[in-house]
């Protein structure tokens, strides 16, 4: 394997001490505080804010694509939420259900959600369109992955990691949301327990929020 010297990066997670710098025959890498892996922007501070503008601009990548279907006033509203939920939505979910969203980082993707389905009808949006709150359809991508790792055998590292305890102690103030976190509100806000992820068929009945 050839690795080029000029293009590779490097990024370091929870650092401690940021003088330290790696080298490549004799030749200094650059080091980067976020870098893209399989289409979603991994941060080195653990945050997904970058991700969540990523999705955002995918989003509307997707919806100028369709804009002549979305913006033409002899197609239904049906056949917009149709056109939508098979175009955009999927672009703007992509990678988020192993992601820890804040509810500020929620709403954001949620006003972007709302603004093309504005520019698309002009009446009651989410109804006439037959689209769920997007919110709902993350908590639903979420669970969905949750359950296909907890379905895994016990020593699977996908769901090793998911119980991973970090040694030390987390840093004072508030603590950052992390992804079981999250999870466990999605789980009490829908009312399932986490054994019940075993029955693939009724976990996916139970975590449905609606359209598809």
């Amino acid at each position: 394997m050839k690795v080029s010297r000029s293009k590779t990066e490097y990024m370091a997670v929870n650092e401690r001490d940021s003088s330290g710098m790696v080298r490549l025959q004799g030749i200094e890498i650059k080091k980067v505080e976020d870098f893209k892996y399989l289409g979603s922007t991994v941060q080195s501070n653990g945050e997904c804010g970058k991700e969540v503008k990523k999705r955002v601009q995918a989003g509307w990548n997707g919806w100028r694509k369709v804009s002549g279907v979305m913006c033409d006033k002899r197609v239904s509203a049906r056949m917009k939420g149709k056109v939508y939920k098979t175009v955009v939505r999927p672009a703007m979910l992509y990678g988020l259900e192993t992601v820890a969203l804040r509810k500020r980082q929620e709403a954001e993707l949620e006003v972007a959600e709302t603004k093309m389905l504005r520019f698309s009808l002009n009446e009651y949006i989410r109804g006439t369109a037959h689209v769920r709150c997007f919110g709902d359809k993350v908590r639903e991508a979420r669970l969905r992955w949750f359950g296909h790792v907890q379905r895994r055998d016990s020593e699977h590292i996908g769901r090793r990691m998911l119980r991973l305890e970090l040694p030390g102690r987390r840093p004072r103030g508030r603590p950052k949301r992390r992804f079981m976190d999250v999870v466990k509100e999605d789980m009490k806000l829908v009312g399932v327990r986490e054994e019940e992820a075993e029955d693939r068929v009724r976990w996916r009945q139970m975590i449905c929020c609606g359209d598809p």
